[in-house]
């Protein structure tokens, strides 16, 4: 029986966050009090936010539904190394519709979680190798949420970071917020020491290291941090607009084509168009195109016509060698 009224609660809460409906009778038996004090306890949690609806029978049952808010959830063991597991997995890669909330919510997860549940979260994401379909390079899930709580905590942080070119330096930053592109994770932040705006790409990026300073958050200068990004890689890129029609519907299309290269508009039932501007090697853009798993022609510009024809011989090339070898 469980005597402790929070306790108590918290047991009921995990059991009606079960999706079913629980009758009143089991309920009391799992507890170990009456149903009146069931009854009460469930007062309780509405009182508090839980949407608990409530059925009427012989035997009334309960179960928690929809509400107009999000009110905590409570988790036991193995949820929650699920939870946090794949959390880890997919924020270590650029993962298109993996945004920085999840990453806030794995800093979350990961700061509550006991020592003994964090060691489980550790040996089984070590232990396993994900297949993963990011284009982005792999980046350390740690990386993430301590740069994700350092953004929402107003918290100054120093890492080290690797430029394009290889040289390495040290940085002091207020950071202002994660993005991610589809392919890479970008952190937006104010560099102290270069008393300005920067954008440091997250895999490039080791020892962050949160320093308990805090600090009142600048006005971005283009009051978005996606906006902002877009136009620091514009600055440091050659970008050239494109154009391309593909025979295959634009919902076909729009379901596989990465996001950062646009969105398809139809033509017809059965053709679309995609026209855009990016920064990309041609020659990936062009990798990119093939494997949307349908004909296309390119119409500009030139360079991305070239790499797509070459790219075509190439592949062509490597198949006459497999059938001559076969042969």
């Amino acid at each position: 029986m469980t005597t402790d009224t929070p306790a108590r609660l918290l047991t009921l809460l995990s059991l009606l966050q079960t999706p079913r409906e629980w009758p009143g009778g089991e309920l009391s038996e799992r507890l170990g009090v009456s149903r009146r004090t069931v009854r009460r306890d469930i007062d309780r949690l509405r009182e508090i936010g839980y949407p608990v609806q409530a059925t009427k029978g012989a035997d009334g049952g309960y179960r928690l539904v929809a509400g107009k808010a999000m009110p905590p959830l409570v988790l036991d063991d193995e949820e929650a190394v699920a939870i946090a597991v794949g959390l880890r997995a997919g924020a270590g890669h650029a993962v298109e519709g993996l945004d920085e909330a999840s990453v806030r919510a794995l800093a979350k997860l990961e700061q509550v979680l006991p020592g003994r549940l964090r060691h489980r979260v550790t040996t089984l994401q070590a232990a396993t190798t994900p297949w993963t379909s990011g284009d982005g390079p792999s980046i350390a899930p740690e990386t993430l949420t301590v740069m994700a709580s350092t953004v929402a905590g107003h918290e100054r942080l120093r890492f080290a970071y690797r430029a394009a070119d290889g040289t390495e330096t040290r940085r002091l930053t207020e950071p202002y917020r994660l993005v991610s592109t589809g392919r890479r994770w970008y952190l937006v932040a104010y560099d102290i020491d270069r008393d300005d705006w920067r954008t440091f790409r997250v895999d490039r990026v080791s020892e962050p290291f949160a320093t308990g300073a805090r600090f009142v958050p600048r006005e971005l200068p283009t009051g978005d941090a996606a906006e902002y990004l877009r136009r620091s890689m514009q600055r440091q890129q050659q970008s050239y607009d494109f154009e391309v029609t593909f025979a295959a519907p634009a919902d076909f299309v729009a379901a596989r084509v990465p996001h950062w290269l646009g969105t398809p508009e139809p033509l017809d039932e059965g053709s679309c168009r995609l026209r855009g501007s990016v920064g990309d090697a041609v020659q990936w853009v062009a990798f990119r195109l093939a494997m949307l798993e349908c004909d296309f022609v390119v119409h500009e510009p030139e360079q991305l016509v070239t790499a797509v024809r070459e790219l075509g011989a190439r592949l062509s090339r490597a198949a006459a060698g497999g059938d001559a070898g076969g042969a």
